[in-house]
């Protein structure tokens, strides 16, 4: 378990280096997240990080948002090393960092459904048929309107294709896929876009 914690604190240093696939990752994603809490309607914007590694996307985002003190909610992580980064960085924030496993749902008690969802980072780590399964639960965990950000890299094998197929299916609309040509990256944002079901 050592070795493991180890190299997911630092798989982060790619981050600080300019040039990287990381850190290029880091600034379309941070985007978004801001993006998607300018894009809510007045009031609390519940916010919710899978897998959040030391936050930096969501804190980043928040750098200076005008509606930063409006987010609320929930970054899920399990090495403690990478949570005492997270909490570090998103002190004074509206947002908890929990050391826990992403995978369940209890992980996210109280602070589900949310305005904006990151997924980032999670689905080049499961199998095809995991990323299904969670892109299927993931109305469930959302308000109407909410943006999911997830991520996934473009190497041999692509499965962006079907990951943005399956968000459709499960009633999103795209609003945004960055694939930029000389990184093989792949940043999705979607949009809930219908109701889980209605009477007819």
């Amino acid at each position: 378990m050592g070795s493991a914690a180890s190299h997911w604190v630092r798989w982060h240093d790619d981050y600080d280096r300019p040039g990287s696939f990381l850190a290029e990752r880091l600034r379309l994603v941070t985007g978004h997240v801001a993006a998607a809490i300018a894009a809510r309607p007045a009031g609390p914007i519940r916010l919710v990080s899978m897998c959040a590694g030391q936050g930096r996307d969501v804190a980043g985002a928040l750098e200076g948002h005008p509606r930063r003190g409006d987010v609320v909610g929930r970054l899920v992580e399990l090495d403690p090393a990478n949570v005492a980064s997270a909490r570090e960085r998103l002190a004074g924030s509206g947002l908890e960092v929990v050391e826990g496993d992403a995978g369940t749902a209890a992980a996210y008690a109280g602070f589900l459904p949310a305005d904006v969802l990151l997924v980032c980072g999670v689905f080049g780590n499961v199998s095809e048929r995991d990323i299904r399964r969670t892109v299927s639960a993931l109305p469930g965990m959302c308000l109407p309107g909410a943006r999911v950000i997830w991520t996934r890299h473009r190497r041999s094998g692509d499965v962006t294709p079907a990951i943005r197929g399956w968000f459709a299916e499960a009633g999103f609309r795209e609003v945004a896929f960055d694939a930029p040509v000389d990184m093989e990256i792949g940043v999705g944002v979607h949009e809930l876009a219908e109701p889980l079901f209605t009477f007819v």
